[in-house]
């Protein structure tokens, strides 16, 4: 099930954030994320107030996050889109993190739907994903599913 988060999920997505730095400091994860800098759980606290900030629910346990919001980045604008959108028409996937203990069970491919359902809601046309170029584990997802 996914989900708005709530503040008792903050611990549980920055434990997430945690075993995914761990997981990159170990060499097993290739992703540009800095333990300390990004992501970090005042990353999720600023965006559960704002009320972008989701997660994804097994059997009682937050295995996945991600903010969905129609933010994009300045670099944005020198992007060489396939698609030119207004900004209105468009939604942005960022921070998708899915708990390394719950990897390969399909949260990455259930939030990729709940994000396209979500961004269809509120009639956007275009979808955009945040990720590192660095980030091997996402570019390699993201494309078996369109991206």
């Amino acid at each position: 099930m996914i989900r708005k988060a709530t503040i008792n999920d903050i611990d549980a997505i920055s434990s997430i954030y945690e075993h995914i730095h761990d997981m990159a400091e170990s060499g097993k994860y290739s992703l540009g994320w800095i333990r300390g800098i990004y992501p970090t759980k005042k990353l999720a606290e600023e965006h559960l107030k704002v009320g972008d900030l989701f997660v994804c629910e097994h059997n009682g346990n937050i295995v996945g996050t991600a903010i969905i919001n129609k933010l994009q980045l300045p670099e944005y604008a020198d992007g060489d889109w396939n698609f030119q959108a207004s900004p209105d028409s468009v939604m942005v996937l960022h921070t998708l993190a899915v708990d390394p203990y719950a990897a390969n069970t399909g949260v990455g491919a259930e939030f990729l739907g709940f994000y396209e359902d979500y961004a269809r809601r509120h009639g956007c046309t275009e979808l955009r994903i945040d990720t590192q170029t660095r980030n091997m584990n996402a570019r390699r997802f993201y494309p078996k599913f369109g991206f």
